[in-house]
């Protein structure tokens, strides 16, 4: 592990799961009123997921008060242990040689300091992101994502292209084995087991980007492992490690977005990258990196972040300070002692088996997708035509959830897909609350329209 001080002089959501009080909620399936133990937060947030354990109950609440009771603020000016502490933790996570670590405050903050190391890095000025990609909304961070919503008519980032998604659902292509997920799309394909005809034209897609809207040489590529604001969108399998040689091959960096999937949430694995079998040469995260406390980190090779050193004197006053890396540690020990990457992959498979039986039931649901605790659930008008539900008729659903206690999230170009990306202490018992309550929300739905 190495923190970036060796190169650089003088360097280095939050809606916890609700309380669980007994609540009674109208159930339409059931014809009567029935008492909930629990009112469930599954994504508290309107487009980011929340922390990954409510923090009372694993004593982070505890580490806080007694570091804030000892030292609370110094800058980057003059270590301290936490610090050092939680950089040899969070350093034996990554695989070599991503042993860097730049300490920040925010995942905006953090993909900014990762442009600028692809930058400095390269000699280059060209990066390319998905459409529908979110890689934050600072000024810099503004012209990296490519969600509607986040576009300004005033002008932000310069030297960022866009290209195609890869989605396997809504995009041009793709089959019934594409993702790497218990559930697959419901389209269909002839491919063999060893090869997939989407992923191969849509790296077509890729190819012609670099061809056509970059410089021969580029800065880098962004990606998130899964797309969240955009819905839980996953890739074929294969797709990034093909893109990531094609990125370096025009001298480019490959930084993966791990803010929302990082840490553990996908199950399989800590990483979102590694479940896609590569590795990229920056990583940046937060969100989950302390529970919900401004906290977030960029972490590279030695060679990139001499190449920052050579470029700028980076300086960040509140990042690695002494709170946030006791938070930090304690939530690493946290997702380490309760098995909470485990339970994630566990809950995560058992909830998303659940919501494709709805999927089958209803004709309003066009796609479930996801892995581990982040999971989509796309809304559709109809399975033959696949157009988004129209967005009154979404919010009537995600109204009529809450109402029963059940707080989901939104996603999607069109805001037609529900996100659900829970706590990582979640149970199946909270799985088959949020699945029936969810499923009462459709029968609602469906007898509204019938009206």
């Amino acid at each position: 592990m190495t923190l970036p001080w060796r190169y650089l002089p003088r360097t280095l959501c939050l809606e916890t799961s609700s309380p669980r009080i007994p609540k009674k909620c109208p159930s339409p399936s059931l014809g009567a009123f029935w008492t909930s133990g629990t009112k469930l937060s599954l994504h508290t947030k309107p487009r980011m997921p929340p922390c990954d354990f409510t923090p009372e109950r694993y004593q982070v609440n505890a580490v806080a008060q007694k570091q804030m009771g000892r030292l609370w603020h110094t800058s980057c000016h003059f270590f301290h242990p936490q610090m050092h502490e939680y950089a040899e933790k969070l350093s034996a996570l990554l695989p070599e040689p991503l042993k860097v670590i730049f300490l920040m405050n925010s995942g905006s903050e953090a993909n900014d300091l990762a442009m600028l190391m692809a930058r400095a890095h390269s000699h280059n000025t060209d990066i390319i992101s998905f459409r529908g990609g979110y890689h934050g909304s600072s000024p810099y961070t503004l012209s990296l994502s490519n969600v509607g919503l986040f576009k300004m008519t005033l002008p932000s980032g310069t030297g960022c292209q866009s290209t195609m998604c890869p989605d396997v659902f809504r995009g041009l292509w793709g089959g019934s084995h594409c993702r790497d997920s218990p559930v697959q799309t419901i389209r269909k394909c002839t491919c063999a087991p060893d090869c997939c005809q989407a992923k191969d034209r849509y790296i077509e897609q890729f190819k012609d980007t670099l061809n056509t809207s970059v410089a021969k040489s580029i800065a880098g590529f962004f990606v998130e492992p899964i797309q969240g604001v955009n819905g839980v969108v996953q890739y074929p399998k294969g797709f990034l490690k093909e893109a990531f040689k094609l990125v370096r091959e025009r001298g480019g960096v490959c930084v993966a977005d791990e803010v929302q999937t990082g840490f553990g949430r996908l199950g399989s694995h800590f990483w979102g990258f590694q479940t896609h079998g590569v590795l990229p040469d920056i990583v940046t995260m937060a969100k989950g990196i302390a529970n919900g406390f401004p906290m977030a980190a960029v972490v590279t090779t030695p060679e990139i972040a001499k190449s920052l050193a050579k470029s700028l004197c980076h300086f960040n006053t509140f990042g690695g300070n002494p709170m946030a890396c006791a938070i930090g540690s304690a939530v690493l020990e946290v997702i380490k002692e309760e098995n909470l990457q485990e339970n994630s992959h566990e809950v995560g498979v058992y909830m998303l088996l659940k919501f494709a039986k709805l999927r089958d039931e209803f004709e309003i649901i066009g796609d479930v997708r996801g892995k581990g605790l982040m999971i989509g659930i796309e809304m559709v008008k109809d399975k033959m035509s696949c157009q988004p539900l129209p967005r009154e008729e979404v919010s009537q659903i995600h109204e009529d959830c809450k109402n029963m206690g059940l707080l989901i999230g939104r996603g999607g170009i069109f805001s037609q897909t529900f996100r659900i990306a829970p706590s990582m202490c979640v149970t199946k018992p909270d799985a088959d609350f949020a699945v029936e309550v969810f499923r009462s929300a459709l029968i609602q739905h469906m007898e509204r329209k019938a009206k």
